[in-house]
């Protein structure tokens, strides 16, 4: 049994590959300690995870102008003194980074204390905090044709998305009954994010109309940055009562995707991950302003894989007349399913749990690997 310290709060992208691998080292009777964020959303969806061990650390997203890039600096060296506290309390066997800015401190002081640091990219362009600290990992999982530069390819393994064991694709009627809902003939599921997506949320309050009378029921997940709730109703060509359900969080995602004829989401990759594992086509619109661009990335190889379809924000406006050609298109929607089935070939909590305990096996009574080992 090992000790394993897990970085993975601040988005819902980050947190919920932790708690999925974490499930699994802890079936296998390791102890683990998922450290993340003060924000909402890391509070409101460990809630369900009692049986897991959470702790709350600072630290502060890199953004903003010369104050706030001060504020994050300072939050930096806060971050970094609380890891090495934390490590010296704890003594953990390896440290698993999954990005961002809690995994910045944490992984330089465990590189420091000769902790070795393994580290998850979930997306398809690499995020900084994985540049940067890349030169300290004694191992990287990585997308499926994700490069890093500069890093040893021994140190990679191609593991793919950690999901939840709760995301589970179950048959759509089941899953409409545990959502309450009722759906007319289809039912459309839009998908924000773990902040939401305001872009996506004012386009169904404008066209919900349009989609009611084509028998188009809708459940749309507004995010907590939104807190937008309630149902709406219209009427339907052949006089059905068509509604449009808004929740702001739900901790049923598995349900929910299930239940969908077709999903409207943003491309995160933790999206894409259950999405796929729930064999629901979408069509994927990215956040523009996401960094390094790397939601247009994710969307574009899911594409690429034949598995949905990619429409960018400034073509809102074409999203009414997509969905009304995909969402009866029985045809394509199998053929997506079938290209995600292929892509969902692996477990990849369990192949990054497995190797996490080989690394940790391989450290007991071993020196911490000097740079030159984990570098060209």
């Amino acid at each position: 049994m090992s000790k394993i310290m897990i970085a993975c709060g601040g988005t819902g992208g980050h947190l919920a590959p932790g708690i999925a691998v974490a499930e699994v080292l802890q079936a296998r009777k390791n102890e683990c300690l998922l450290l993340i964020s003060e924000k909402q959303v890391d509070s409101r969806l460990v809630e369900k995870y009692a049986y897991l061990n959470f702790m709350t650390i600072p630290g502060r997203a890199f953004a903003g102008g010369p104050i706030q890039r001060l504020r994050f600096i300072g939050s930096m060296i806060s971050n970094f003194l609380s890891a090495r506290r934390l490590l010296r309390q704890e003594a953990p066997a390896l440290v698993l980074l999954f990005g961002g800015y809690l995994s910045l401190g944490l992984g330089l002081a465990a590189r420091l204390a000769g902790v070795p640091v393994a580290m998850h990219e979930a997306n398809c362009v690499p995020g900084r905090s994985i540049r940067l600290m890349k030169r300290v990992a004694s191992r990287i999982y990585l997308p499926d044709g994700v490069r890093l530069k500069n890093v040893l390819p021994g140190l990679i393994r191609y593991y793919g998305y950690p999901v939840r064991s709760e995301i589970k694709h179950v048959l759509k009627a089941e899953a409409a009954r545990k959502l309450h809902i009722k759906v007319a003939n289809k039912l459309l599921v839009i998908i924000g994010g773990s902040q939401g997506a305001k872009a996506l949320n004012d386009w169904l309050l404008q066209n919900f109309g349009q989609l009611a009378k084509k028998g188009i029921s809708v459940y749309c997940v507004t995010g907590l940055a939104n807190s937008s709730s309630g149902t709406i109703h219209e009427i339907g060509h052949d006089g059905a009562d068509v509604t449009a359900k808004l929740v702001p969080f739900s901790d049923q995602m598995g349900d929910v995707i299930s239940a969908a004829d077709l999903v409207i989401s943003r491309a995160g990759a933790g999206s894409i991950a259950e999405i796929i594992h729930c064999r629901a086509p979408a069509i994927l619109i990215p956040y523009p302003y996401a960094a390094d661009d790397h939601q247009r990335a994710n969307a574009r190889m899911h594409e690429q894989h034949g598995a949905g379809m990619v429409l960018e924000q400034e073509q809102l406006s074409q999203l009414t007349a997509e969905v009304d050609d995909l969402i009866f298109n029985d045809s394509l929607l199998a053929k997506f399913k079938a290209n995600m089935e292929r892509l969902d070939r692996f477990n990849s909590s369990e192949r990054i749990a497995t190797d996490l305990e080989m690394l940790c096996q391989d450290h007991v009574g071993q020196p911490a690997p000097s740079t030159a080992e984990v570098q060209p």
